[in-house]
């Protein structure tokens, strides 16, 4: 009997309604990278950070969850992804009432760290129990479009939620609002979620483990700092520092018997070309985000409560796209769709090129374009996570979930830092020959360095010389988000050229789950 032929089983309501709940947990985490956007002023005014501890309060969640999640993915497949997940969902709660009422700044940076370790369970616990309730490759493809929209969303729908709450309540409510969703998440959790790990169960390499933080954290932490503040020996060496153990973790990963990333599975043309897309295509999803934010604050005026409002727009096209691409990926194949959705993007980066304050409406052409760009680029990373998670072996779903966002992590850090670079390079080159020559020396160089700063630098400054400062800064950075842009539609354009090339097959791949 040929065990391929026989068809797999289909999810019922039951799993639908498990789906629906595996979402809680996930927007909870996307949405606290950015929830906090908002609060910053009202937590400077209480705690009183210093200006690096205030740079750990929005940075140190982020470093840890992309630190920790290759681990937690592999645990998960030892210990049981349903009981990681209420494991990490207890710890999730109880480290958000410990930051909504920290009484310093350590201790916030220190609840926040809790955070990122709790969320580092949740994202890859999610991802393999859709790999294990949907089995049939149809639906698991319909499933992980929805689990890569919701991941989408909440980043985008954090701070819309941190803006309402501050209306009314004090800092404390972005936290506090993750304990319902965690309490609903435990209860519901014993009834609709199955429970599954791995047959072998290998012990998980703790000094691999400890490697992949070590390499991660500075890597990550000295490529944003680099991009925000120019260059600086100690964020260059704490880069040179986490190459060099990245080396050695790979190293140590191709000799032990259990490893906690199996490069081996990476150097196949298919898998590793479908993570490297992925890691491209969240590197520029986020380069977008970056520049739009600063467009609709910084060029149109918008307060950061509004231009959030706008800024959720594009999201509508990303629940359109992500099942649309699902399905013609059935017939028209995932490699070509896939294309498709990097080309999609990259007329949509076309499209912010044409943004002009003079022209047809800059708000609408921008929200065409950044819609087009999200779409398609949101596209790519749900048939990346479905193709992935549907060839890796069912053992093995939380650690290739884990890899999936971690390259997803680590593309977004990499896209802000280094197109956020080619951003600023190019506003500080065109608006320095546009600002007023008797501008004080320490204003012109605060304007010289960002749209923001000359904000801050126009609001003590005369009325005539004001406007001529932010016109100035309004022009550059338009010339710098054209450029921005370009880059971004050339490297997708040589993306799309990579994902025909390495992601053809002229067989069809057997899945694993039939």
């Amino acid at each position: 009997m040929n065990k391929t032929a026989t068809p797999a089983p289909l999810a019922g309501r039951k799993e639908w309604i498990a789906l629906c709940i595996l979402c809680l947990p996930l927007m909870v985490v996307s949405m606290d990278v950015s929830v906090l956007f908002f609060a910053a002023p009202a937590i400077a005014a209480d705690l009183l950070p210093t200006a690096t501890e205030q740079l750990w309060i929005f940075d140190i969640y982020g470093f840890i969850l992309a630190g920790l999640l290759l681990t937690m993915g592999a645990v998960g497949d030892r210990i049981g992804r349903r009981r990681l997940l209420m494991i990490g969902s207890v710890g999730f709660a109880l480290s958000s009432l410990f930051a909504a009422y920290a009484h310093s700044a350590g201790a916030l940076i220190l609840a926040r760290g809790i955070l990122g370790i709790a969320g580092s369970t949740l994202m890859p616990s999610t991802i393999a129990l859709v790999r294990t309730m949907f089995q049939n490759p149809a639906q698991r493809t319909k499933a992980l479009s929805v689990w890569s929209a919701v991941m989408a969303s909440g980043v985008s729908v954090g701070p819309i939620i941190g803006g309402l709450l501050l209306d009314h309540f004090s800092w404390g409510s972005v936290f506090l609002i993750n304990i319902p969703a965690m309490a609903l998440l435990l209860v519901i959790a014993p009834f609709l979620l199955p429970e599954s790990r791995s047959a072998a169960r290998s012990r998980v390499d703790v000094y691999s483990s400890i490697l992949a933080l070590a390499a991660i954290l500075p890597v990550t932490y000295g490529v944003k700092t680099l991009a925000e503040h120019g260059w600086a020996p100690t964020p260059a060496a704490l880069l040179a520092v986490g190459v060099l153990i990245g080396i050695v973790f790979v190293r140590r990963q191709l000799t032990i018997q259990n490893p906690l990333l199996d490069i081996r599975a990476l150097l196949e043309r298919r898998t590793g070309g479908s993570i490297l897309v992925n890691f491209i295509a969240t590197f520029a999803l986020m380069a977008s985000a970056l520049m739009n934010t600063q467009f609709l604050q910084s060029v149109l005026g918008y307060s950061p409560f509004v231009a959030s409002l706008w800024s959720v727009l594009p999201s509508i096209a990303v629940g359109a796209a992500a099942p649309l691409a699902a399905k013609l990926s059935q017939t028209q194949g995932r490699p070509r769709v896939m294309a498709g959705g990097l080309l999609l993007s990259v007329i949509g980066f076309g499209i912010l090129t044409q943004v002009r304050l003079e022209g047809f409406s800059p708000l609408v052409v921008m929200l065409v374009g950044a819609g087009l760009v999200a779409a398609g680029i949101v596209s790519v990373m749900t048939l990346v996570t479905d193709y992935v998670v549907g060839v890796a072996p069912a053992d093995r779903a939380g650690a290739v979930g884990s890899l999936i966002e971690t390259s997803s992590e680590l593309g977004g850090a990499f896209g802000i830092a280094l197109l956020g670079c080619v951003l600023a390079a190019v506003y500080r080159h065109a608006v320095s020959p546009h600002l007023p020559s008797t501008l004080a020396p320490e204003a012109a160089h605060s304007a010289g360095q960002t749209i923001a700063g000359a904000s801050a630098a126009a609001s003590h400054l005369p009325a005539e010389a004001a406007s001529q400062v932010m016109d100035a800064s309004r022009e550059a950075f338009m010339t710098a988000m054209h450029v921005t842009c370009l880059v971004s539609a050339v490297i997708l354009l040589l993306t799309t050229a990579v994902t025909l090339v390495l992601l053809r097959d002229k067989k069809p791949l057997v899945d694993v789950a039939a």
